[in-house]
Order: structure tokens, then C-alpha cells, then sequence
């Protein structure tokens, strides 16, 4: 069976092999988008709680939302840049994700946040800029509704 994916190049929440509750959320979890069946296994390796299991090393990680303490470390090491912590807050959320492009966003600034389809939904705030290896880990404040669609930013012109 062809998953609409694959015709289309663009995930959605649908398409996700386990989607976290909104309890889980609230107190932040990994969120991963893996969805290619190749060795890799770098976010099972880089999470301090064992929350990211494989059933075997082709197979795409799946998140222990109860285990997961939202740390970020997976983001930053996943080669595939397809892990995001997300964290809903009472009136909004924190998106952690990769970023490897430049410049580099700083701390309060506001830059655009762009959905799978790599439209611009809204504006968002940086909160945090950290690096991992060679890949910046940027999180952002959003609206709320935006939490599970927001996957990339880009710098406002």
C-alpha cells in the first residue's frame, strides 16, 4: 500500500507511528519523523533515559512518550535532521529543532516558522540557540495550535 507520503514528499501528523497525548505534551516530548527503513541508530544512543527504542537497526525509532525527559539531545545528532521536541505551554509551545543553515538565529529574535511544506505559518521567538556536533539546536515559542506542524524557521528579512 502507497502512504500519501510518497506521493506527495510531505508528512503529516497522520502519517506518525506514535502521536504523543496532550498530557504528554504538555511536559514535552521527542517527536520523530524517521520514516526511511536504513541503519541508523544515533537518537538511541544519544538519549541519557533509553526513551528511543529500535526494533532492529533499519527499523524507525519510536519514542517512549512517558520515559522522555524532552532533553533535545536526539535533535542534534540525527543525521536525517527528523527529531523535534515539542512542549505545550498553557497559551503556547516550544518546538526544539535542528538548524543548519546561516546565519544563525540569536536568542529573542523572531523568525519565520515554516510547516512541513515548508510554507511560512506564523512568526515565532527564539528562546534558545545551542549546538550539537555541527548542528545548531534552536527552540522557539509558537502559538499552541501550530505545536505539531511547525518543523523548520528561517531568519525574517
Amino acid at each position: 500500500m502507497i502512504k500519501s507520503y510518497e506521493k506527495s514528499g510531505v508528512l503529516s501528523n497522520n502519517d506518525l507511528i506514535v502521536i504523543p497525548t496532550k498530557k504528554q505534551l504538555e511536559k514535552g516530548v521527542a517527536i520523530t519523523e524517521c520514516i526511511q527503513e536504513i541503519p541508523c541508530n544515533p537518537c538511541v544512543d544519544s538519549c541519557p533515559v533509553n526513551a528511543i527504542h529500535m526494533k532492529d537497526i533499519n527499523a524507525p525509532p519510536i519514542v517512549d512518550y512517558d520515559a522522555c525527559i524532552a532533553c533535545g539531545n536526539c535533535v542534534g545528532v540525527c543525521p536525517g535532521l527528523a527529531i523535534f521536541v515539542v512542549k505545550t505551554l498553557p497559551s503556547s509551545a516550544e518546538i526544539t529543532l535542528p538548524y543548519e543553515f546561516l546565519p544563525i538565529p540569536e536568542k529573542n529574535q523572531h523568525v519565520n516558522v515554516h510547516n512541513r511544506k515548508g510554507e511560512i505559518i506564523d512568526i515565532g521567538m527564539v528562546k534558545k540557540v545551542r549546538k550539537k556536533g555541527k548542528t545548531y539546536i534552536i527552540t522557539i515559542e509558537v502559538k499552541k495550535e501550530y505545536a505539531m506542524d511547525i518543523r523548520h524557521i528561517t531568519i525574517k528579512e
